[in-house]
């Protein structure tokens, strides 16, 4: 079933409500930056005019309101810095970059890419286009064990994968001939992850879990991609101040580093204001350890024909960061999601089998549900779509291709970010009315 598929009630979209887009603080914030005829930073190569060609990393000034509001404001760990961060159109074109800039797949240097499943829905493509079409190996979630992912799994396709021999080896074909360009950081491994509320499975990985996995990736050579887009959407904390979020990936690799500013490191934070903002303004970061990894990002051909490609909407985005719009849109979206979430998880245990599994959402967009043995979910969700014009995100659109799980058989995910509280109570009510047609004619119990 397609997300963009027409009905009355559609679970499977992942993008804010039409009534949640910012359009005053937009506005507000492009009239701001468009107004004056000039700025002072209009001539200087670093930041440039919002309507030229930008800089390849991005404005200097943009990359500081970034660095300051994650500082200040939302990790407070105080050594982020604008030239740490390279700025993008969103995670979509930052996840192709990174893998087009640091791998190498289509020679066998880039071994395999590891990503975790269920996975989000479209990740696959990138991978694919990047040249791992055949090299996706899933690696599974495994909350309440002593790691949140199976780790044992990785290591073991690690040490196999690294252990074999290929004579097109060589990374010649891509190294620089320009002066004072270093060459490029190219992986033996790619990782793939969204590691704070995942998309689809809403989980959150712990410290524990986090640190072992960079141990991990500084000894088999792997870059370990961590798509930074929810953990800002958090339901559990006061939500009259920003929240305090945990570390990312990036912030721990900085901090365990022997030399971070002579390394690439092994982290890469995508990230965007898409899912804090609006997803229309495409506009995102990647942030390494040190600049030596984001300078690479930014020397990509594309990026230095055309300088960073998103320079006026950036600048907008730099404006809401600086007059403290972001902190006002932020807090009305987390707060209209925590009503949802509530709503949801109440509507599942009212409505649907007893022995559903299901936790309650305690950030980002998605929940993961998975119905008792007997119930066929491919099936259920059809029945729900033509009697009520219901649509599901079946599981199956959360598989790693090629190393399938069979995701889509008893597991569904829901999407919160798109529906109102009325829509999400009428369309699980329905869903369990389905599900107890079906235990009624397969002798289930319901």
């Amino acid at each position: 079933m397609s997300m963009d598929a027409p009905a009355a009630i559609n679970f499977f979209k992942g993008h804010p409500a039409f009534r949640l887009l910012p359009n005053k603080e937009i506005l507000e914030a492009t009239t701001e930056l468009l107004t004056p005829a000039t700025r002072p930073y209009d001539a200087d190569t670093e930041n440039r005019h919002p309507l030229t060609y930008g800089s390849d990393l991005g404005a200097l000034w943009v990359r500081e309101q970034i660095a300051r509001f994650n500082n200040e404001k939302i990790f407070h760990v105080n050594h982020t810095k604008p030239e740490f961060l390279n700025l993008t159109s969103g995670a979509s074109y930052g996840i192709l970059n990174v893998l087009l800039q640091t791998s190498l797949p289509h020679t066998g240097y880039t071994k395999q890419a590891f990503i975790v499943t269920p996975t989000y829905f479209l990740i696959n493509d990138c991978f694919i286009d990047a040249g791992f079409g055949g090299k996706l190996t899933a690696i599974d979630e495994t909350m309440g064990d002593e790691y949140d992912l199976n780790l044992e799994l990785l290591e073991t396709n690690l040490k196999s994968f690294a252990e074999e021999e290929d004579e097109k080896e060589s990374i010649s074909c891509i190294q620089r001939d320009k002066i004072g360009v270093e060459n490029k950081k190219i992986y033996r491994f790619v990782m793939y992850c969204v590691p704070t509320f995942s998309n689809p499975s809403g989980n959150t990985y712990s410290l524990k879990t986090k640190l072992k996995l960079i141990e991990l990736a500084r000894r088999y050579d792997m870059l370990i991609i961590s798509d930074d887009v929810y953990d800002l959407l958090d339901y559990e904390q006061f939500l009259d101040v920003l929240p305090h979020v945990p570390k990312r990936f990036v912030h721990l690799d900085r901090e365990t580093s022997t030399h971070p500013e002579n390394s690439f490191g092994n982290t890469l934070s995508n990230a965007t204001f898409s899912k804090i903002i609006a997803p229309g303004l495409r506009f995102g970061y990647t942030e390494s350890i040190s600049n030596k990894l984001v300078l690479q990002l930014s020397r990509g051909g594309a990026n230095t024909s055309g300088g960073t490609p998103s320079q006026l909407n950036s600048m907008i985005v730099g404006t809401m960061l600086k007059n403290g719009l972001v902190d006002k849109v932020l807090h009305n979206l987390r707060q209209t999601y925590k009503e949802r979430s509530v709503v949801m998880y109440e509507s599942i245990k009212r409505w649907l089998p007893r022995k559903t599994q299901c936790q309650l959402q305690k950030g980002g967009y998605f929940t993961w549900i998975t119905l008792p043995l007997g119930y066929d979910a491919v099936e259920i969700g059809k029945m729900l779509n033509d009697k009520y014009q219901v649509v599901l995100a079946n599981g199956s659109n959360f598989e790693v291709i090629g190393n399938e799980r069979k995701w889509g058989e008893r597991s569904v995910r829901l999407s919160i970010s798109f529906l109102e509280t009325q829509d999400i109570r009428a369309g699980i009510k329905a869903w369990g009315s389905v599900c107890q047609e079906y235990a009624s004619e397969h002798g289930l119990i319901f």
